[in-house]
């Protein structure tokens, strides 16, 4: 029986983007070696979980195309070995780390590895399928990495297949929207996850809560709107309405309807959780605006809702069946 431990790429530092200059982290070195060893014991593979668009963040000085497999006039050289592309860099910069601590010949398993559509600046879904076609087309080649020729990881997981929009935003509010899929199971754009040239499919005759929204009423006294888009933004989703976002252009009270319609999605359209003070109205005139969509909550019996806090639409899983990783 294998064991698997997913790992984020932050448990190996590296002061510079060399892979010959990374080593697991001092503080968790105690912790590694002992997961190390249990590991190699049981002859498990190591589970790293690479997150691109999180080191885009934090590397100004790399090229948006160096993450999206775009050839670069002037790749990265580390001693005799080039590297034109985040993933190979961060898979061997977990070869080094698992070297220097005596375990050369450990498989590896990508967990995780995708790009964001909406929440950020450069999340958008041109930018994800970039991405994805990139990611897709490198693995297909099987070339493995400069330390590992020929011998890539044993497996790679795309991330994700549907947006989870109560997933922690503490790296950013562009974790709830990794998913190549909606939440209702519309595709953002195309990626070829085994259909190859063919559109994906979008989930048939889903049903939705009736067309109604919640929306800020202009003509009410609207001294207090700020404590009640606050509390709308605190127990729903507001993560579009973040700089980048697809609804960062909404102009007040745009921005404020936005969050009261995203909380009563959540809650089934009950009436009662439109009023805020007063200040919410139900209309059946949907609000959205270009690219900024204001959500209607999925119900899947007569009986019960589906809404957007569910991290997991098991219907549409069922329905997609799509296999979300490569084997090189």
């Amino acid at each position: 029986m294998k064991v698997l431990v997913p790992c984020t790429a932050d448990t190996f530092q590296n002061a510079s983007i060399l892979p010959s200059k990374a080593s697991f982290r001092s503080d968790v070195n105690k912790t590694m070696a002992d997961l190390l060893s249990f590991l190699a014991n049981s002859s498990s593979p190591f589970m790293v979980e690479l997150d691109p668009f999180l080191s885009f963040q934090h590397n100004k000085n790399m090229s948006l195309d160096y993450y999206l497999f775009q050839l670069m006039s002037h790749p990265v050289k580390d001693g005799q070995n080039k590297y034109d592309n985040y993933v190979d860099a961060s898979i061997d910069a977990l070869v080094t780390s698992l070297t220097k601590a005596g375990f050369s010949d450990m498989d590896i398993i990508v967990g995780r590895a995708g790009w964001p559509t909406d929440g950020a600046v450069n999340a958008t879904p041109a930018i994800a399928q970039s991405f994805m076609t990139g990611l897709v087309n490198h693995l297909g080649k099987k070339s493995g990495t400069p330390l590992r020729p020929k011998v890539p990881p044993i497996e790679m997981y795309l991330f994700s297949l549907l947006d989870e929009d109560q997933r922690s935003i503490a790296s950013g509010g562009y974790e709830r929207h990794h998913g190549i899929f909606t939440f209702d199971g519309q595709a953002k754009y195309y990626a070829n996850i085994g259909q190859g040239p063919k559109s994906l499919k979008n989930a048939p005759a889903v049903n939705y809560l009736p067309s109604k929204w919640c929306v800020l009423d202009n003509n009410k006294d609207l001294s207090n709107v700020s404590s009640s888009f606050s509390s709308a933004c605190s127990k729903g989703d507001c993560t579009s309405l973040l700089p980048g976002g697809s609804c960062s252009g909404l102009a007040w009270p745009g921005n404020v309807s936005y969050a009261f319609n995203n909380y009563y999605q959540q809650h089934d359209q009950s009436e009662d959780s439109c009023y805020f003070n007063g200040l919410g109205l139900i209309t059946t005139v949907d609000p959205s605006v270009d690219n900024c969509l204001f959500p209607l909550a999925i119900r899947t019996s007569a009986a019960t809702s589906l809404h957007l806090t569910l991290p997991v639409l098991l219907l549409l899983v069922l329905w997609f069946l799509h296999c979300l990783y490569i084997v090189w």
